[in-house]
């Protein structure tokens, strides 16, 4: 085992991973000259959660990358949480990951073995999903980071895109939140031991559990599908919700219950002592003016809404006759999933939380 260390100490960024602030990318890639391939299924159009590539009438090749610096302290549980964190976005298109790519930034005198045990980590998870790692690549970098790119299968006709939500839908979320102020109270001044390993065991979990269930649904019952991560619960649900017109997902609202949401532990005392990161803030700036809350809704709770997730849940837009089956099928799995709202016709504003 390695010597002890303070992981988070190693990056310069406090709690989840710190993404460029909403809108920026977005703004980059609308300046650039579009490429047009036929065999392009799912691009970065829309933000979903991962590209797909048609191989043949039934086959395509499913491509994602995520990587960030350490979020736990301890090496073993920071290399599950990248791998996990990294096969969501292949889970969230409906997809099966078959290989990966590993992606190391380390410090030069950095400990060896803090690195392996990192990676043994990242592995474990790997085996879990089926996944086989064929390589990677490393830098040497003061700021320690690590993560994955991702391939996976998914067949042309059940792909999940992240929009497609239609009015009456049930909005189903399948992991709780509060990653993002938990981790950043663990790097301020450290969690309780019950709290520390319950964000672990939910950042650790496979969202494998939570996509076969809906997969075994009928395919029009499911009409959407992302993963809540650095943008927030309420930032992907924007997403969710703007439509697509080029393939025909109307824009909609969604309304959603707060007293519905599931939380982990500690995370709303996290936030009512101002644990807030940076990427929290982001996101309420970009996305705070298409958002209506009730003022019944606590402050805390307003706060995490905006909470940016690392290897968060599922959020699934739901034929309303069969929410009640994908609620029972997830349960069946063990998948401890919430009806937190529902869709509505497009409104003003885009999301409401009450």
């Amino acid at each position: 085992m390695p010597q002890a260390v303070k992981l988070t100490a190693m990056a310069k960024t406090a709690g989840c991973a710190a993404k460029l602030a909403p809108g920026t990318l977005d703004a980059v890639l609308r300046r650039l000259p579009p490429q047009t391939d036929p065999q392009v299924l799912v691009g970065f159009d829309t933000n979903d959660d991962a590209g797909v590539y048609r191989l043949s009438d039934d086959l395509a090749l499913v491509q994602t990358v995520d990587f960030f610096t350490p979020i736990v302290d301890s090496p073993y549980d920071f290399g599950q949480v990248a791998a996990v964190n990294a096969l969501s976005d292949v889970y969230a298109m409906g997809g099966r990951p078959i290989s990966a790519l590993s992606i190391v930034a380390f410090p030069e005198k950095g400990d060896p073995a803090l690195l392996e045990e990192i990676m043994r980590g990242g592995l474990h998870k790997m085996n879990e999903a089926g996944c086989s790692i064929l390589g990677g690549h490393s830098i040497r970098d003061d700021d320690l980071k690590f993560g994955y790119a991702v391939s996976g299968l998914i067949h042309p006709g059940r792909i999940w895109r992240n929009v497609g939500s239609q009015p009456g839908d049930v909005l189903i979320l399948t992991k709780p939140l509060g990653t993002g102020v938990l981790s950043t109270a663990l790097k301020k001044e450290g969690l309780a031991p019950d709290v520390l390993a319950a964000l672990v065991a939910s950042m650790t979990r496979l969202n494998r559990a939570a996509a076969e269930p809906l997969l075994e649904l009928d395919r029009i019952a499911v009409h959407a599908v992302t993963d809540v991560t650095g943008f927030s619960l309420l930032g992907h649900a924007r997403e969710m919700a703007l439509g697509d017109p080029a393939s025909g997902a109307v824009p909609v609202s969604m309304e959603f219950d707060h007293t519905r949401f599931a939380w982990l532990p500690g995370a709303m005392e996290a936030a009512r002592q101002g644990h807030l990161s940076g990427g929290l803030r982001n996101n309420r700036e970009f996305i705070g003016d298409c958002v209506a809350f009730s003022p019944e809704v606590p402050q805390e709770v307003r706060e995490l809404c905006f909470d940016p997730q690392t290897s968060g849940g599922l959020l699934a837009a739901i034929a309303t006759g069969a929410a009640g089956a994908a609620l029972a099928a997830l349960g069946a799995r063990g998948v401890s999933a919430q009806a937190i709202g529902r869709v509505v016709p497009r409104r003003s504003p885009l999301l409401s939380v009450g």
